[in-house]
């Protein structure tokens, strides 16, 4: 047999390299597609400083622990959260991975936005956060019309059961600064645009806006208007109502519009979401309705 030429056996390699880069891909794909759905939740807790009476943290804090066991998330993003409340809940959920830093110093001082992940399915490779602020990396800083400084925190995770890594984000937008809001959302938007060109992303939050805002519309499809995200809420309740508030400031109401949302890159699809309206005997674990949404890999 004479011997194969080295252009054949480079045309060899390449074919045998096609072929299992082929059979590679289809295989994780069957793998993301097999693995379980993500469970993810967005919980503003409400401060624990605030002069609630009867609606204190201490008062309800095992309600709002309950509420979290009862969902189950895999992916929890919280917000106005003090360190001990943080410490607390990190104390309580076991199985679950904890980031995130205060908004006043970026260690330990203000409210957090924190991120839990559970640990027997993701794996952190990468940590990060940002003010929502003209000068992102400066601790405490604020910008525009805010009226307090506001953060965005952000992990990357490897999913030990689909053998993908995604970028899950979690953040709380101001409450009076209209402008802040905007600009919040275009630099989300901008400082995401690297991850998403890698990787499926996930962002949750309280943004104090609806979504007939220009700070949700940007989040949603970019101030370019294209790399359109995914409203998990309105995928399963396409039809929008006056009764989907989820804040009701202690009121138990629901007239109203959404101001938390779970939203998701097109690389997930949305199974279902809802907004929590769990009490115990009239009782509420915060001032804000959880959020939660069930997606899997497309």
């Amino acid at each position: 047999m004479k011997n194969r030429s080295g252009l054949e056996t480079a045309r060899l390699f390449k074919v045998l390299a096609a072929i299992y880069l082929i059979i590679e891909l289809s295989v994780a794909s069957i793998f993301a597609a097999s693995a379980p759905p993500i469970k993810v939740m967005s919980f503003n807790i409400r401060y624990g400083d605030a002069k609630d009476g009867t609606n204190n943290w201490q008062l309800r804090k095992e309600l709002v622990l309950q509420t979290i066991k009862v969902f189950d998330p895999d992916l929890l993003g919280m917000q106005e959260v003090l360190d001990y409340q943080g410490e607390y809940l990190r104390t309580n959920l076991t199985g679950y991975g904890f980031y995130g830093v205060g908004r006043e110093d970026g260690v330990r001082k203000g409210e957090f936005a924190p991120v839990m992940f559970k640990t027997n399915r993701f794996e952190a490779l990468k940590y990060g956060h940002f003010w929502l602020s003209e000068t992102p990396e400066v601790a405490g800083s604020k910008s525009w019309d805010s009226s307090l400084p506001r953060i965005c925190t952000w992990v990357l995770l490897k999913d030990k059961l689909a053998d993908k890594t995604i970028f899950y984000a979690n953040t709380h937008f101001d409450h009076i600064g209209k402008v802040a809001r905007v600009e919040s959302a275009k630099l989300i938007r901008k400082r995401f645009a690297e991850f998403e060109q890698k990787y499926p992303i996930i962002l949750t939050g309280d943004f104090n806006s609806t979504e007939d805002t220009d700070a949700y519309k940007i989040i949603i499809q970019s101030e370019d208007g294209k790399n359109k995200w995914i409203d998990s809420f309105r995928v399963t309740h396409p039809v929008r109502t006056s009764f989907e508030s989820s804040f009701h400031a202690w009121k138990g109401t629901r007239e109203g519009s959404r101001i938390d949302w779970i939203i998701h890159s097109p690389d997930f699809v949305t199974l279902n979401s809802m907004i929590d309206y769990i009490s115990d005997q009239g009782r509420y674990p915060s001032d804000h309705y959880p959020v939660e949404a069930v997606i899997r890999y497309r």
